[in-house]
């Protein structure tokens, strides 16, 4: 890399370049008016599935009857299956999930000292996964409590009834004391998955060590988690040949950390067939305010879509230093507009966001993002996973980062991988008048994404064509009081009638919390009640679908409104 190059590199990834979350601006100016082209007859090439996976912290649920219900649902929504990352596989413990916690339970060793294995609560879990037909990102971590190291008992914590012990405490974030027994643990974990869920299967895992190492996931130094990273691979190798190995999983932050990861990989040539990093749009300031129930946000605090992509754009370009690790599979397997999961509304009211039509339509927005900074980068980003799943014990409309509420209520997000779920596989070529692009990432100065209207747009071999069309700011207190017109014309058709339907996420549709608040807010829902909130869970049509004509120049033109926010979903399908 260039002296110029290198310079770059540093100043983009300097943790001043965007603040841990985003101001409100009451001021902003608003898009007035849109012009959107759509050329059918131009095809940019695959449309990458990007949302197609998720992850979570609380393993323990995926197989509660309400997390096999999510996981199925997930299942409805892709004919591959999505990639499915739980935290603290290998932890030790007694399988009691709670927020934030969890434990697979698999390493043990004797009043001898003799190790022995016991799958019990991790074969649930990853049954749970391949029996509603998705695919397990192993994340391999953390350390059993009989391999911590003499120095984890540096970390004392004072016992209370809501501590269990210092190991759930942090200790599992030690390196193992010995790195022979992990190797074999790993072997061992591996081999028991091939002989459950069979080759075919387990050849579609993804096997990354550990979880954000730069920060307290790990209390190591680097060079021991690179030796940890030789010798996970080497027990994984050592019985799938063809694994699809990789790491490290660091934070946003963690730029530093991933150069020297790869720096040892690529020096002593270790398989690596995916690199793994992790991107958040916010960090409240205070994440718990301590306030009365329900009260204001201290300070009007935001996500910020910028500060995902620039996080993102120096992981890519740390990757690009290394030629063999340029076009590897840069898999974000944690991509999210707010942290920490488990923190709501009832902690810090600017988390209300994730329970309204903000947080759908900035999902929307953050995947076609990441596919123009992907080939603007000339990356590979081929996964940008939601760390999302539920939470038992919520109240209705928790404000948790979470795709269902209490009584298994569907939130607005999960509507955005219903609309995903329905782009076609070849993307087009598609570009609007008022979007805010990629490209001016250097010119943010820091500042949150303001407002735009932007376009995804796909087709499928029977000439199906879908589009992603979208009005949205990273400020989530700015409203609009009238809806944009957006002229859309879409060219390079073919002659003849199509089939026009058009589905909408907004304030009025598709958006079961409206419903909720509307008849104020019980947390007490009666039967009559829950019926209405329910009938407003999928993803609603915005009108009856239409009969439209291209012309014989193959174009067709189309007049819709946005209001802020809102995604629409436009589907043509030719009538023949």
């Amino acid at each position: 890399m260039s002296t110029t190059a290198q310079n770059t590199h540093v100043n983009l990834t300097s943790s001043r370049a965007f603040p841990p979350h985003a101001p409100s601006d009451p001021t902003a100016p608003h898009v007035t008016s849109a012009q959107v082209e759509i050329d059918a007859g131009h095809e940019t090439g695959s449309l990458t599935r990007l949302w197609e996976s998720v992850g979570y912290d609380e393993i323990n649920w995926t197989y509660t009857p309400t997390g096999r219900h999510l996981l199925s649902t997930f299942g409805e929504l892709t004919s591959t299956g999505y990639h499915i990352r739980p935290h603290y596989a290998l932890c030790s413990g007694s399988g009691f999930g709670i927020p934030h916690w969890g434990n697979g339970n698999v390493y043990h060793e004797d009043a001898d000292g003799t190790p022995y294995y016991d799958f019990t609560i991790l074969d649930q879990a990853y049954d749970a996964i391949v029996s509603a037909g998705h695919h397990v990102l192993v994340e391999i971590g953390f350390t059993p409590r009989d391999l911590l190291p003499p120095e984890a008992a540096e970390l004392t914590v004072t016992s209370s009834p809501t501590v269990y012990s210092a190991y759930e405490a942090g200790q599992w974030a030690y390196p193992p004391r010995d790195y022979d027994r992990w190797r074999d643990l790993i072997a061992a974990v591996a081999a028991h998955c091939l002989e459950r869920y069979g080759a075919e299967e387990v050849d579609t895992w993804l096997w990354e060590l550990w979880n954000e190492p730069d920060i307290f996931y790990w209390r190591g130094t680097p060079e021991q988690f690179h030796e940890l990273y030789a010798a996970t691979v080497e027990g994984v190798r050592s019985v799938l040949p063809s694994a699809k190995v990789g790491g490290p999983a660091v934070t946003g932050g963690g730029a530093e950390f991933l150069d020297g990861f790869l720096a040892y990989t690529n020096e002593r040539e270790l398989p690596l067939d995916f690199v793994s990093f992790h991107t958040k749009g916010s960090s409240f300031t205070p994440w718990r305010v301590y306030g009365p129930t329900g009260g204001e946000a201290p300070e009007k605090q935001n996500p910020s879509a910028h500060k995902m992509l620039h996080e993102v754009r120096s992981m890519l370009r740390v990757m690009a230093k290394y030629p063999a690790y340029r076009s590897l599979p840069a898999i974000i397997d944690e991509c999210d507009a707010g942290v920490p999961a488990h923190f709501s509304f009832y902690d810090n009211a600017n988390f209300r966001f994730q329970n309204t039509e903000y947080f759908p339509v900035f999902q929307v927005k953050l995947m076609k993002k990441l596919l123009d900074l992907s080939a603007q980068e000339g990356a590979n980003i081929q996964q940008a996973m939601s760390w999302s799943f539920y939470f038992e014990g919520e109240r209705f409309f928790e404000g948790t980062r979470a795709f269902l509420t209490a009584d298994r209520l569907e939130k607005p997000l999960l509507n955005a991988y219903r609309l995903l779920a329905q782009m076609g596989q070849t993307r087009l070529e598609a570009r609007s008048s008022a979007a805010h692009g990629v490209e001016l990432l250097d010119q943010a100065e820091g500042r949150s994404m303001p407002e735009e209207v932007d376009v995804l747009a796909s087709r499928d071999g029977d000439g199906r064509i879908a589009a992603a069309l979208w009005r949205h700011t990273d400020d989530q207190y700015r409203t609009a009081e009238e809806p944009t017109p957006v002229n859309l014309t879409v060219r390079g058709l073919e002659q003849g009638s199509y089939r026009l339907s058009h589905r909408r996420i907004d304030a009025e549709h598709s958006n079961s919390h409206t419903v909720w608040q509307r008849l104020g807010s019980p947390q007490v829902p009666t039967p009559e009640q829950l019926a209405q909130i329910h009938a407003r869970e999928g993803l609603e049509d915005l009108a009856e679908p239409a009969t439209v004509d291209a012309t014989a120049e193959g174009a067709l033109e189309l007049i819709l409104e946005l209001p802020l926010p809102a995604v629409s979903l436009l589907v043509l399908e030719p009538i023949r």
